[in-house]
């Protein structure tokens, strides 16, 4: 079983058909004779410039598709693009509108624009930030995961968030997690019981903890009876999880560095009891964890974007190197690790400055949770991550 296997989405027919109906009734005041839509969601934005080559690292970067969780939008171009008079292009819910207006000129040199959607009904309203990011190469040889800075989901306040820091100092949202999809089948859940948590005292400061969780009554009906606790560099699409929920989970983030080994902290603590896919205890066995990273090739040979997904992170041809901890020792003390890539060929230099390559780092408390498989009160807890890489000036 590959640990890829650990990223567990968990959603199932009777989590859909509850949620549901939780959106009829919230959105009751939009049907009658001319039903009006309660959605205010930006789907896509798209930057049209007429340089795009000398503006964009790749043509892909001109389009961001918008998680629905997600209120902060970030395109990321060339070290030298003039920002300073764009006009971003959106694909909204339908009926909805957006101010300043759809395709309004801004200069995004002064920071980032705030936009407002208001739904067709006018009952709703939702605000994003849009960010232009003027970026060069990486040029630290290090760079930094200390988990210190996490919130509440904004849209719900029912689990944590975190973000990274980004070359300029500002706050990214490069980590993902499950977390939305554990609120489906465990809506009445605390903050502090969902898969993936918060730990004030880890190795350093704040760490982030993950814990293989019971899936509650709707679990055990469709035999998904556990959640392990996961983290990852990329997205996570609630959008199509429930019918696809392997390509849910999006890893990776471009990356213009030669990743060489990437170090960290860790505790974990196995749970009593593995339990197969029917809830029966395996006996004898016990539960493992996943800590690993990959970076790979972006794009085809074609020019198409790639993105690694649940069922190919450690199997696609697109990998050019991994760093795979394997077995993760059990330890109630703080353990480090420090794995070294492996690389499958060699880094193109064009292709890596502008950024053909991505990165994805990956947790998981049960390596087998994709399959449902592992211990429930499985805790891995990671702390003061470090990737380092081989400078390109």
């Amino acid at each position: 079983m590959y640990p890829h296997m650990s990223i567990h989405i968990y959603y199932y027919n009777s989590a859909l058909a509850l949620l549901t109906g939780a959106l009829v009734l919230m959105c009751t005041s939009c049907f009658g004779d001319e039903p009006a839509n309660c959605e205010a969601d930006i789907e896509t934005a798209t930057l049209h410039v007429s340089n795009p080559e000398s503006f964009f690292y790749q043509l892909t970067d001109s389009v961001q598709t918008v998680m629905s969780t997600d209120t902060a939008i970030v395109f990321t171009v060339k070290g030298n693009a003039d920002v300073t008079s764009l006009s971003p292009q959106f694909t909204l819910t339908p009926g909805a509108t957006i101010n300043p207006a759809n395709g309004s000129t801004h200069d995004f040199s002064q920071g980032p624009v705030l936009y407002t959607v208001t739904s067709q009904d006018g009952r709703w309203t939702r605000r994003y930030s849009v960010k232009i990011i003027p970026t060069v190469h990486t040029v630290s040889d290090t760079l930094f995961f200390n988990f210190e800075h996490y919130e509440l989901e904004t849209a719900s306040d029912r689990y944590y968030t975190w973000h990274n820091t980004l070359s300029d100092g500002t706050l990214g949202n490069d980590w993902a997690t499950a977390n939305a999809g554990y609120r489906l089948s465990m809506s009445t859940a605390k903050p502090m019981d969902y898969p993936t948590t918060p730990l004030s005292q880890g190795y350093d400061g704040a760490a982030v903890c993950l814990t293989t969780r019971d899936t509650g009554p709707f679990g055990r009906m469709a035999n998904k009876r556990l959640a392990a606790g996961n983290m990852f560099l990329g997205t996570f699409d609630i959008r199509i999880a429930m019918s696809d929920h392997l390509h849910a989970t999006r890893f990776g983030i471009p990356f213009t560095s030669r990743p060489d080994h990437f170090t960290g902290y860790y505790t974990f603590e196995p749970g009593p009891q593995v339990q197969d896919f029917y809830g029966n205890i395996i006996n004898g066995r016990t539960d493992s964890a996943s800590i690993y990273a990959v970076f790979y090739r972006n794009h085809d040979a074609a020019g198409n974007e790639i993105v690694l997904y649940g069922d190919n992170i450690l199997s696609s041809s697109q990998l050019v190197a991994v760093a795979n901890l394997g077995y993760v020792e059990p330890t109630s003390q703080w353990k480090p690790w420090n794995v070294k890539f492996e690389y499958r060929e060699e880094v193109d230099e064009e292709l890596l400055a502008n950024r053909g390559y991505s990165l994805s780092i990956v947790f998981s408390s049960s390596a087998d949770g994709g399959d449902f498989v592992g211990a429930i009160g499985s805790r891995l807890c990671v702390d003061q991550v470090r990737l380092i890489c081989t400078t390109q000036e």
